[in-house]
């Protein structure tokens, strides 16, 4: 799935404050909680998407990595079990808790017994930018993506060596402690186990009890031919590890193709601009255009103008996905000289003195049919 950017999901500006960050969010959550939506397989999405986006952008710190960076640049403090929760955040309940002293008034629990289970890891972006060549050609691209990876010590438990996580008492596993509040049967994440159903007494000292630890990896990735600007390349498992032995997430590498100082691209076509002489466009002459691949001969027919466009087939860009190629089209320029030696001059005069009879003898013509009708 291609993770969107986190302020078109919360429908904010990126200049939004705290407190309009936190309102739409609270607006989705209300909207789309799953206890609400019961059965609707979107909905449950739609939430976990923008409790993902919160969990990152009412961090400052996550927040100003993510402007510059993207998905790839959010660091493991804001990376939760599968929807990048923030540690202690516990979705709609605790924006309600805030607000009115207790969580999910929908008289849910689904939350709490979903935390506990294994997590699939987040996806993540890298943005990367080639040249217009390279993406004709297609390349072989050496990323350096910072993740978060199981540790090794503890193989993800959290856990030190020799122990296990044990159930919360507080909330007897569940991930969630309930509440009496008027007619209402209500629950609120557990502040002990926040939500996980699990309790680490003795944590393991290289993760700090997380299970998961960041670090940075190094990955081919081959770019095909003919890519373009938005093309996305998913990288299957390359993502943010997944927690309780859940599954990695993937990395999408998001191309941007920089623009070219000679070939305009549109779709598979490339477009040039190509000057030409005055003695050029009016007798006629061969020229020698530049393509990606080499140079081709233009033939210039006698008296072209300017704006006349060319069409050389198969020397645009390679179609991604299937064969051949798109076309270049050469459109000239008739160039006028700013500067001209005695000789140019001369042979110009020349050149005025016959138009100027012509047009003369043009007009004379023009007089006599007027008279004859």
């Amino acid at each position: 799935m291609n993770k969107r950017d986190y302020y078109e999901v919360l429908a904010v500006s990126r200049t939004a404050t705290d407190q309009e960050i936190k309102s739409a969010y609270r607006r989705l959550a209300v909207k789309y909680h799953p206890d609400k939506n019961p059965n609707d397989a979107s909905a449950e999405e739609k939430f976990k998407e923008a409790a993902e986006a919160y969990s990152v952008l009412s961090d400052p710190q996550q927040r100003q990595r993510y402007d510059r960076f993207g998905h790839a640049g959010v660091s493991s403090s804001a990376a939760g079990a599968g929807s990048w929760g923030a540690p202690g955040f516990g979705g709609i309940e605790d924006i309600l808790g805030d607000l009115f002293g207790f969580g999910d008034v929908f008289g849910g629990g689904r939350a709490g017994s979903r935390r506990g289970a294994a997590q699939r890891g987040a996806d993540l972006r890298y943005d990367l930018e080639l040249t217009l060549e390279e993406a004709a050609n297609g390349m072989t691209a050496q990323l350096r993506i910072p993740r978060l990876e199981s540790c090794d010590t503890c193989k993800g438990s959290g856990a030190a060596a020799g122990s296990q996580p044990e159930n919360c008492t507080t909330c007897a596993g569940t991930g969630q402690v309930r509440y009496q509040q008027g007619f209402f049967s209500v629950s609120r994440t557990c502040h002990v186990c926040r939500g996980t159903g699990k309790v680490i007494k003795n944590p393991c000292a290289d993760c700090n009890g997380t299970g998961r630890i960041e670090r940075e990896k190094q990955l081919e990735v081959k770019v095909p031919a003919g890519v373009e600007t938005g093309s996305r390349l998913r990288v299957s498992g390359e993502g943010q590890a997944g927690t309780q032995g859940g599954a990695s997430g993937d990395l999408y590498v998001v191309i941007h193709v920089a623009e070219h100082d000679q070939f305009e691209r549109q779709g598979s076509n490339l477009y040039e601009a190509v000057p030409i002489t005055f003695a050029q466009a009016a007798l006629g002459s061969d020229i020698m255009v530049k393509t990606l691949d080499n140079e081709e001969k233009l033939k210039i027919p006698m008296g072209t103008q300017t704006g006349t466009v060319f069409r050389l087939r198969g020397k645009g860009m390679p179609v991604l996905g299937g064969r051949g190629r798109g076309d270049l089209f050469v459109s000239v320029t008739v160039i006028t000289p700013t500067t001209l030696t005695r000789e140019q001059r001369r042979l110009l005069e020349q050149l005025a003195e016959v138009e100027s009879k012509d047009l003369e003898s043009k007009g004379l013509v023009d007089k006599v049919r007027d008279i004859f009708g």
